[in-house]
């Protein structure tokens, strides 16, 4: 007497493996996401004496040299900006700083205009970011650059004006000559807007010019503070990410949308870092969604392979 046995067909066997594979990946997933939550919260949360997230402490030791020592940054995150100030434009008009605001999110950056070396790199630092980004200064925000010197005219600021808008591509340099606003004030006015922003800065004999520190700010239309950006170096995704986020999501398109999920703005270090847990998420559940359509293709092959030898048996 002959033993029977059973062989199961291969596109069965291929389906018993494709759901196993997707046990298995869920459960490395599960695993994978419990140990990132244990060493994300054990990160420390790092603090800089220039750039800081924490309220200024001036007895802190800080290990700055002498001249800069007083000099730094404060994040100051939802700090409504003096919309009442009044300042003169680069043509020398008085203008208020709620004339910038209203419609669009707004790129504040502090410099004065005869800089030796630091200002001109922050304003460089922003040129070359925005030379390359997709949103452009005067079309989806605005960029307000003012003078923390008082002695300063709106002649040196039309003339720093006219060197980086014509730095700017062409199709760009339209948008840019009428977004981009090179501004003068005077001490009472410079000490408002510095002390909202938390820009802490003197006047040092020794070398003769203004110790200070470099970053760029990005504030909503309402004129409230909302990113920080330090150093004299602007990574393009970072700004525009700062600035979907200022305009409340008006501006930018679904895959930016994306990106601020799987990106999180560290008040600690001023920068977009990836969230990994999010991006280990959205990857699971792509993963998932890829072995769950090829079990069911499998599986509808192997119904309609079983059919088929059904009906030539018949």
């Amino acid at each position: 007497m002959e033993t029977a046995s059973c062989v199961l067909p291969p596109a069965a066997c291929v389906l018993r493996f494709a759901y196993c594979l997707l046990l298995s990946v869920f459960c490395l997933l599960l695993t994978a996401q419990c140990t990132l939550l244990t060493s994300v919260a054990q990160v420390p949360q790092g603090n800089s004496p220039l750039y800081s997230a924490r309220p200024y402490e001036a007895r802190a030791p800080s290990g700055l040299p002498k001249a800069l020592n007083g000099v730094g940054i404060d994040q100051k995150l939802n700090e409504q900006l003096p919309l009442d100030l009044e300042l003169k434009n680069e043509n020398g008009e008085t203008v208020r700083l709620g004339d910038y605001f209203g419609n669009k999110p707004v790129m504040l950056s502090l410099v004065y205009y005869e800089c030796p070396m630091l200002c001109n790199q922050v304003l460089n630092g922003m040129v070359t970011a925005f030379r390359v980004m997709s949103f452009s200064p005067g079309n989806e925000f605005d960029v307000v650059t003012v003078s923390f010197d008082p002695r300063e005219t709106p002649a040196l600021a039309a003339a720093k004006k006219k060197t980086y808008v014509e730095y700017m591509p062409q199709a760009k340099r339209a948008n840019a000559y009428a977004g981009w606003h090179f501004l003068t004030a005077d001490e009472d006015s410079i000490r408002r807007i510095t002390e909202a922003v938390g820009f802490r800065y003197h006047w040092d004999d020794a070398t003769n010019q203004f110790a200070h520190a470099s970053a760029v700010y990005v504030a909503t239309p309402q004129g409230k503070l909302a990113r920080y950006f330090y150093g004299i170096e602007y990574a393009p995704r970072d700004l525009r990410l700062g600035l979907i986020e200022a305009a409340d999501n008006r501006i930018g398109s679904p895959m930016d949308q994306l990106l601020l999920y799987c990106y999180h703005y560290d008040p600690a270090t001023g920068k977009y870092g990836a969230v990994v847990m999010r991006m280990m998420q959205i990857g699971g559940v792509l993963m998932l969604l890829a072995m769950v359509g090829m079990f069911i293709v499998l599986r509808r092959r192997t119904a309609a392979r079983v059919d088929l030898q059904a009906g030539g048996a018949a």
